[in-house]
């Protein structure tokens, strides 16, 4: 009789856990290792205590092992949260930032202030030797103010050129392109491609003029790389 009750409370305990663990549980691997079991009840129709400890465990093991999974996917979405706020942060400090004009490996070659007969007076930006072709970027965001052929209205010796208004009242040229990707009125975002870079207009060779000016037109250049210098990019 001892032998029966604790047998009996055995079962009982196993049949707890699995109503505790809930019915998906119930459904799984424990059910059915407790159908697959059921033939080695004993003569009075009750489940030994081997087997209802091998219900208990199984039915533990597979809630471990749902634990672990839905830990895995929590897991992940916090790692997906986490890079997209990253590259929130990274898209809002860029826009607060100045970058170079063109983003690929560049040699400067005429720099500001440089005398030649190529010039009507001393040279009004800094030269960024690159093929032709090359994406050249806004180094801010900002409106386009001048865009196209003939300088943008400075003269056929800038050829294709863009002409960008910044936020701190300075604007920004970008001369001698192959390609002008924008128009006057648009605004564009820091690192934005604006045109590609070529040898149009009074050019000895494939390159990007570019300049920092104090007003939208010809005349109001101010030597850009201690312009932009003072605000943290160095060519």
């Amino acid at each position: 009789m001892s032998s029966t009750r604790t047998t009996n409370s055995t079962a009982a305990k196993a049949a707890a856990l699995v109503a505790g663990l809930g019915a998906t549980m119930a459904l799984g691997a424990g059910a059915a290792l407790a159908a697959e079991k059921a033939g080695e009840k004993n003569d009075g129709g009750i489940f030994s205590a081997d087997v209802a400890k091998s219900l208990a465990d199984s039915t533990l093991q597979q809630a471990q092992e749902q634990r672990k999974v839905t830990q895995a996917e929590k897991d992940a979405e916090k790692r997906a949260a986490e890079k997209k706020a990253k590259a929130a942060r990274d898209a809002k400090r860029l826009q607060l930032s100045w970058i170079k004009p063109v983003a690929v490996k560049y040699e400067l070659s005429a720099s500001f202030g440089k005398a030649g007969g190529r010039w009507a007076h001393n040279h009004s930006g800094q030269d960024f030797a690159v093929k032709v072709g090359t994406p050249v970027e806004a180094v801010h965001k900002g409106t386009v103010v001048k865009a196209g052929g003939n300088g943008a209205g400075d003269g056929p010796a800038y050829g294709n050129a863009i002409v960008v208004r910044h936020d701190n009242g300075k604007y920004t040229q970008y001369a001698h392109l192959s390609q002008v990707d924008v128009r006057p009125g648009q605004t564009v975002r820091t690192g934005q491609v604006i045109g590609k870079s070529g040898n149009t207009g009074n050019s000895s060779g494939p390159h990007l003029h570019f300049e920092v000016r104090n007003t939208p037109d010809y005349g109001s250049a101010v030597d850009p790389k201690a312009a932009m210098a003072a605000l943290g990019v160095r060519f």
